[in-house]
C-alpha cells in the first residue's frame, strides 16, 4: 500500500538559481571524477616518463638504451623467423599471392586514451606503416580495409594493390562510435574472400580495441564458415585477451596477440608482413596464368576498366583483351588475367631463398682470432671514437665477412642479399 505525500515546490524566483547551482556542482564533481588526479600528477601520467627508465645491475635507474633495445628486438624477430631454417624450411611453402583484409575496430573503445593520444590514432599510424611494409614485402598481394562500428561492418576499400589508395581512404574515415561486431565483420570478409581463386591465400587481420562484440547471431557458426573457406584469421588486441578472438585464431590457423604498448603493437603488426606458411590444402603446386602489360603512351585517351571513365595517358594495357588498367598488380576486369610486372616477381624471389641469419661475434673474438676493424658493408670502424668499447658485430656463415648490426638489419630487412656472398660470386665468374 503506497502512501500519499506532498511535494515541496520552491518559489519561481529561487528555482532557477538553485538549479543552476546544482548543475555547476554536478559538473564540478564529474570533472573531478574524470580527472581523478591533480594537474601536476596528470602531466607525469600523460608523458609516461617512467617507461623511459630501466634498472641496471647495481639497482640504479638510467635511461633506456633505445638502440640496443631495437637491436635486441630485431635479433629476436630474425631468429624467430628463421627457427625453421635448414632442411625444414625447404619443405615449407609460403603464400606469395595474398589477399588480406585489415579489419579495424572503430567502436567507442577505440577512443580510449591509454595509448597516446588515443587507440584510434595509434592504430591508424601503425596501420599506415604496415600497409607500406606489406606491399614492399608482398608485391603480388592485395589489401582491403573493413571497419567495425555502430554494431555493423563497413567495407572501406575494395581489395587492391595500391598502398596510397588504401591509406588515403583510411585517414578519411577515422570516427569512433557504437559497438564492435566481430560476426558482421567476419561475414562481410567471408563473402569477398570466398570468391578469391584457389591460388590466392585468404587472410584477415583484426585490430581490436573492444572487450565485447555485439553480434546479431551465433558467431561460432561464422567462425566455422571461415575455417571451411580456408580463411586465416589473426587478431591483435589493444586491451586484454578475449575468448572469442582466441578461439577464432585457433580454429582458422591464425595468431592472437595482445599489445602492451605502442612499440609492442608495432612489432606485433609488422610480424604479419612476411608471408606465412601456406595452409596444408594450398601446398599442392599449380600454375598461374599471368600477363605482363605494357605501359600506355602519354597523351592517349582511353577508357579505364577499373573506374569506368576516360583517362588521358598512363595506365597499362592488358596483353589478352587490350583493355586499360590503372595500377599493378591487379586482375583484368574483362578477361580475369592476373596482371603483374617483372619487378614484382623479382621482389618476391627473396621469400623463397632468404638470407641466413648472421652469427653474433664477440667484440674480442676467439683466442688467436684476428678480427677486422671495419664493417664489410659500410666500411665504418667497429671501434668508437676515443677507444670506446667495440660495437656488436655479426658474421655471415657462408662468406665469413663481418658486418655491423646496422648493416645486418639492412641486409635482412631491405636488401635481401649478402654483399660478401655476391662479391665472391662475381669474382668467381
Amino acid at each position: 500500500m503506497y502512501g500519499a505525500g506532498v511535494a515541496f515546490q520552491p518559489s519561481a524566483g529561487g528555482s532557477s538559481k538553485e538549479k543552476k547551482r546544482r548543475d555547476e556542482d554536478d559538473d564540478e564533481e564529474d570533472d573531478n571524477e574524470g580527472k581523478g588526479t591533480d594537474a601536476w600528477e596528470r602531466a607525469y601520467a600523460d608523458e609516461r616518463s617512467w617507461e623511459d627508465l630501466q634498472e641496471d645491475e647495481s639497482g640504479l635507474l638510467r635511461p633506456i638504451d633505445t638502440k640496443t633495445l631495437v637491436h635486441a628486438q630485431y635479433r629476436k624477430r630474425l631468429l624467430l623467423r628463421s627457427s625453421t631454417s635448414g632442411s625444414v624450411a625447404s619443405r615449407i611453402q609460403k603464400g606469395l599471392i595474398r589477399y588480406l583484409y585489415i579489419v579495424i575496430d572503430l567502436s567507442r573503445a577505440a577512443s580510449e586514451t591509454d595509448y597516446r593520444p588515443s587507440r584510434m590514432a595509434v592504430v591508424a599510424k601503425q596501420a599506415e606503416a604496415f600497409i607500406r611494409e606489406f606491399f614492399d614485402q608482398n608485391p603480388l598481394s592485395h589489401v582491403g580495409l573493413v571497419t567495425m562500428k555502430d554494431g555493423l561492418a563497413h567495407r572501406l576499400t575494395e581489395i587492391g594493390g595500391s598502398p596510397e589508395a588504401q591509406i588515403k581512404a583510411l585517414m578519411g574515415k577515422l570516427e569512433c562510435c557504437g559497438e564492435a561486431s566481430l560476426q558482421n565483420a567476419l561475414e562481410l570478409v567471408h563473402g569477398y574472400l570466398s570468391q578469391i581463386p584457389s591460388y590466392g591465400h585468404r587472410e584477415v587481420l583484426i585490430l581490436s580495441s573492444a572487450l565485447t562484440t555485439c553480434d546479431p547471431g551465433d558467431v561460432m557458426e561464422t567462425v566455422q564458415r571461415c575455417k571451411k573457406a580456408k580463411i586465416r584469421c589473426s587478431v591483435i588486441g589493444l586491451s586484454a585477451e578475449v575468448f572469442i578472438c582466441k578461439h577464432l585464431c585457433e580454429e582458422t590457423g591464425g595468431t592472437y596477440t595482445v599489445a602492451l604498448n605502442e612499440s609492442h603493437f608495432k612489432e606485433l603488426l609488422l610480424e604479419h608482413a612476411p608471408p606465412p606458411p601456406a595452409i596444408a590444402e594450398y601446398a599442392a603446386a599449380n600454375l598461374i596464368k599471368m600477363g605482363f602489360p605494357q605501359r600506355g603512351a602519354e597523351g592517349v585517351v582511353s577508357i579505364c576498366s577499373c573506374h569506368k571513365e576516360a583517362k588521358v595517358g598512363g595506365g597499362y594495357t592488358c596483353p589478352r583483351c587490350k583493355v586499360r588498367v590503372c595500377e599493378l598488380p591487379t586482375e583484368c576486369r574483362t578477361c580475369g588475367l592476373t596482371l603483374v610486372s617483372s619487378p614484382h616477381l623479382a621482389r618476391s624471389y627473396h621469400h623463397l631463398f632468404p638470407v641466413a641469419p648472421f652469427d653474433e661475434v664477440s667484440p674480442h673474438g676467439r683466442p688467436g682470432q684476428r678480427l677486422p676493424t671495419t664493417c664489410f658493408g659500410c666500411q665504418q670502424s667497429f671501434v668508437g671514437q676515443g677507444g670506446a668499447q667495440p660495437s656488436l658485430r655479426t658474421s655471415c656463415p657462408k662468406c665469413n665477412q663481418f658486418f655491423c648490426i646496422d648493416c645486418d638489419i639492412y641486409i635482412h630487412e631491405s636488401l635481401h642479399n649478402c654483399p660478401g656472398c655476391e662479391s665472391q660470386r662475381n669474382s668467381s665468374v
